[in-house]
């Protein structure tokens, strides 16, 4: 007999103490966690391409990007207080609609980071850093880009050091544009009749406003990564909820008061042709010089790219190891334990996308896979709310769900035909792999039929047993049939 034991994943019913991860992230620990995952580096850069797309007022597309943002937020927080187990989106997809489905979902939040990294680092290479040197995109994105990759491999701790620093910086950042636009206010510098202006030549209001969204909706993501650690807080339950809105809100705020001061210290046209928006309300004011808030401008997108090519990097680790990528990618470093295989790869994804697409694209690239990922969660929601379930549990209002699909579905009509182009080559990869992972699933796990009861095997997954699998970032793991009259395995 084998002595090895693998323990069984806890129940969606079951206490803290059944996880094998130590509950220890409050209330405000957690808020803090979301809120530097979310205010991160893409406002510092595509300010002036929501602009570009919305017209002056930028800060509304911003606005309707968190209400958007707040509907899919709901239907994390109901199943993330259901079912707090690492996996976010790929888990829940998993319960709901199998592992087909639960792959794609993982494939694409995989996919959304290396485009992510790479649009960060098409910004580093921007007028932030030509406040120093003017230097060529590809040579600055290589060195840029091979800098991240040494610093996560070097290992987690390091980075997270780096990460809690660079975190107070940015957000120290937006808090002193915010307050240096007041400033140009305040001495009558500003054009406050720019806050009104919707709309561009090409484009209606409603039109220009949605498109906006699209771009500004980026600002927002990161929220969807905090559901991976609502295993380890004390009590998801009545902590996510409270964490998880609270920091949208903040971060929302914040984000609505930059929109509105550039829009009203800035000119329109200097904004969407600046790759580095911010510092033109910076050199607005004239009170700080621009190289100061430079250095902050390009902390922030080297903290962001960092944080999300940790989690890129972990993530190919785990679907190798899994079986759902090439085995190649779980080798790690000697002594540091890093899985340099996956970070090389994915770094290197991120290096081929720099070149080849532009902030906006990338960006735009980006939020279409996120958005697929949020369709599928707030369907999943709506599939788990009909299956029994012990835990008690935040409960978002019965629409919301199906209205964070619909805004899914809404903003992707306002994605551009070469962003569809990128990201449908990108599905139909995921898709392949996913039918791949399913099969090998239904391979490895097929429950042995018993002789006594030969219509055992063919049986559907309980939806009690559903909510059990063992599920990490890296996709579904194995599903526990139940046999007929309760009886179990």
């Amino acid at each position: 007999m084998n002595d090895t034991h693998t323990p069984r994943p806890p129940a969606a019913g079951a206490g803290p103490d059944s996880s094998p991860l130590r509950p220890a992230l409050t209330t405000t620990l957690l808020y803090f966690f979301i809120l530097g995952d979310v205010l991160g580096a893409g406002v510092y850069v595509l300010v002036g391409q929501v602009a570009a797309e919305s017209g002056p007022a930028v800060w509304l597309p911003l606005a309707v990007a968190l209400g958007l943002a707040l509907l899919t937020a709901a239907s994390y927080a109901e199943l993330a207080t259901r079912f707090p187990r690492a996996g976010g989106a790929s888990h829940y997809a998993t319960l709901a609609y199998g592992p087909f489905t639960g792959f794609l979902a993982g494939f694409c939040m995989l996919a959304a980071g290396v485009v992510s990294v790479a649009a960060l680092a098409r910004g580093f290479a921007g007028d932030y850093l030509t406040e120093f040197v003017s230097l060529p995109l590809v040579p600055v994105a290589l060195v840029f880009l091979a800098g991240l990759a040494l610093l996560n491999l070097r290992g987690i701790s390091a980075s997270t050091r780096a990460n809690a620093v660079a975190t107070v910086i940015e957000v120290g950042g937006l808090l002193l544009v915010i307050g240096l636009g007041v400033w140009v206010m305040a001495r009558g510098d500003a054009d406050l009749g720019r806050l009104t202006e919707v709309g561009t030549p090409h484009s209606g209001p409603a039109a220009a406003v949605l498109s906006g969204a699209v771009l500004a909706y980026y600002s927002f993501v990161g929220f969807e990564t905090s559901v991976n650690v609502a295993e380890e807080t004390r009590d998801p339950r009545r902590s996510y909820p409270r964490a998880l809105f609270g920091a949208l809100l903040t971060a929302g705020a914040v984000y609505v008061l930059v929109g509105c001061v550039a829009a009203a210290a800035v000119p329109t046209h200097t904004l969407v042709h600046s790759s580095g928006p911010l510092l033109e309300v910076v050199k607005a004011a004239g009170a700080v010089p621009p190289r100061v808030f430079s250095v902050v401008a390009l902390i922030a997108v080297a903290n962001g790219a960092l944080l999300t090519g940790i989690m890129t990097s972990r993530l190919a680790f785990g679907m190798a190891r899994d079986g759902l990528l090439p085995s190649a990618l779980t080798r790690v470093l000697p002594g540091r334990r890093t899985p340099w295989a996956a970070i090389t790869a994915t770094t290197a994804l991120s290096l081929l996308l720099a070149v080849t697409g532009s902030v906006a694209t990338l960006a735009a690239t980006l939020v279409l896979l996120l958005l697929v990922v949020f369709f599928i969660v707030n369907t999943a929601a709506l599939v788990l709310r009909r299956r029994p379930g012990g835990r008690e549990h935040f409960r978002a209002p019965a629409p919301v769900p199906a209205l964070g699909a619909l805004s899914c579905v809404v903003l992707a009509t306002q994605v551009d035909r070469e962003v569809w182009l990128r990201g449908l080559i990108v599905l139909a990869a995921g898709a392949l792999f996913a039918a791949v992972a399913a099969r090998h699933h239904r391979s490895v796990h097929r429950p042995e039929p018993d002789p006594a009861n030969p219509v055992d095997a063919a049986d559907p997954v309980d939806p009690v047993d559903a909510a059990n699998p063992a599920s990490g970032p890296a996709g579904p793991g194995p599903l526990t049939p139940r046999r007929r009259g309760g009886r179990r395995r």
